[in-house]
């Protein structure tokens, strides 16, 4: 009997059968440790998930705002400045602002810059003398200057041995608005020295020598002598606008009339020019419908993500602080320096708010505030400090700060964190598991050493046994 319970056991065991004591370690660690396990495994793909729609929404909102961004720069939401002579002007509206009306524009003069030459050189390389240049401002002519002793004069150091291209160099390097360079002329090299527009920004040319170096006074000039060398004189621009005279430095002209920049380029006297601003209704209209869409797509994502029966979001500070911004986003005032009576909120517009929380465009609405206030609508979409992109832009600046607990951002980097704090708790449980699987094989290895042993005893007890039952037979 007790030789049968033996063999019971050791067949109960396996012992002597080949069973693999590092798989059954390994099954037995991995029970030990697998709630655990698994219940990480879940938060860390709910993080994901989490990390994954939050990611979704913010770039949504950041895609609308690039877009809507892009659309305000190419100006079709603001009236734009037109004019009959293009070749005369360039016409344009300063950032952030509209203009209106119509204006005459006749050019009489356009600004230009002096432009002086040097005597001809046989090189660039050619030596010139040693010393100092002294260039001086004012009103040139051909004939006299008079200094504008406002703007003080430089000095331009010569060094010994230097070229004619050194020359130009020294000049560039003083970066006070005057430009050099050496031209290959028919008649050798020549220094040419360039002011910038306006009257009072012509130049003379003084040289004071070095004694051991001379040479230097070559390139010196005055009105009134070498009069071949002055190739353009400077003066400003004169012109027209609604019959009255002006004039400026430049031909760029910011703000020539409210809401008007002028870049002038040829003249037009005596054949008036009209500038016009075009209303953009139909490109309002459109983009209002846009961003509707736009707006409802968004709202969509945060709706379901939000929702409190199962959305993956449901308790996350930045969705529902996203959610509320753009819940009230139709009453905000995006114009705060409005006249009064000039529409400021994009309800005003025809922006209303469903009760589900999605939104719709009434295009009656906005017409009949274009016919009223064309010039302040426009003026909401404008790429300026305030209006609609502006708005638009700052909600996805904000979805984007990672430091800011209230924001996707916020919620993105927090998630991220908890992710990586995850997976270091998953690396030390499957440490922990393995650390348990080795000593379980080590423990295994003994018990079956000694079982074996034991099975050995069994074995010649057995064929003791069998040898005593033949010789009683």
């Amino acid at each position: 009997m007790a030789v049968t319970s033996a063999s019971s056991i050791a067949t109960t065991l396996g012992i002597g059968s080949g069973v693999d004591m590092v798989g059954l370690a390994s099954q037995l660690a991995e029970a030990q440790f697998a709630p655990r396990t698994q219940q990480l495994a879940d938060r860390s793909e709910k993080l994901e998930r989490q990390i994954s729609l939050a990611g979704s929404i913010r770039s949504a909102l950041s895609q609308f705002a690039l877009a809507l961004g892009d659309r305000v720069r190419t100006g079709d939401l603001a009236p734009r400045a037109t004019i009959t002579n293009p070749a005369v002007a360039q016409v344009s509206s300063p950032l952030g602002s509209t203009g209106q009306g119509s204006f005459s524009i006749e050019v009489l003069q356009l600004a230009t810059s002096q432009a002086l030459a040097s005597p001809a050189y046989p090189s660039a390389s050619a030596g010139v003398g040693a010393g100092v240049l002294t260039l001086r401002f004012g009103e040139t002519t051909s004939a006299g200057f008079v200094e504008n002793t406002v703007r003080p004069a430089i000095d331009v150091t010569i060094p010994t041995g230097a070229k004619l291209s050194d020359v130009a160099a020294a000049i560039n390097a003083k970066r006070a608005g005057v430009s050099a360079y050496v031209a290959q002329t028919d008649s050798g090299a020549q220094l040419v020295i360039k002011g910038p527009e306006g009257r009072d920004n012509g130049f003379m040319i003084e040289a004071n020598e070095d004694a051991a170096e001379p040479g230097l006074a070559a390139i010196a000039w005055a009105p009134g002598s070498a009069p071949a060398r002055l190739l353009s004189i400077s003066q400003n621009a004169a012109y027209k606008l609604d019959g009255l005279t002006s004039s400026s430095a430049s031909n760029i002209i910011s703000n020539a009339a409210p809401g008007l920049n002028l870049s002038l380029t040829a003249t037009n006297a005596g054949a008036p020019a009209t500038i016009a601003f075009t209303q953009p209704q139909s490109g309002i209209e459109a983009v209002m419908q846009d961003m509707v869409g736009a707006l409802n797509e968004i709202t969509g994502m945060l709706r379901e993500a939000t929702d409190p029966m199962g959305g993956e979001l449901a308790r996350d500070p930045g969705a529902r602080a996203l959610s509320r911004k753009l819940s009230a986003l139709g009453s905000k005032i995006l114009m705060p320096g409005a006249a009064a009576g000039a529409p400021s909120t994009l309800t005003e517009l025809g922006f209303a708010t469903e009760r589900d929380g999605s939104f719709r465009f009434d295009s009656v609405r906005l017409r009949e505030v274009m016919a009223r206030e064309p010039d302040a609508v426009a003026a909401m979409f404008t790429n300026g400090l305030n209006g609609v992109f502006a708005e638009i832009d700052k909600l996805s600046r904000e979805s984007t700060l990672a430091k800011d607990p209230g924001t996707l951002g916020g919620s993105i980097a927090r998630y991220r964190s908890q992710s990586t704090k995850l997976q270091t708790d998953l690396a030390d449980l499957a440490e922990k598991q393995e650390a348990l699987r080795a000593s379980m094989v080590a423990r295994f290895s003994k018990a079956d050493s000694r079982v074996a042993a034991s099975k050995s005893t069994l074995s010649f007890l057995q064929s003791q046994i069998d040898v005593w039952n033949a010789q009683r037979d």
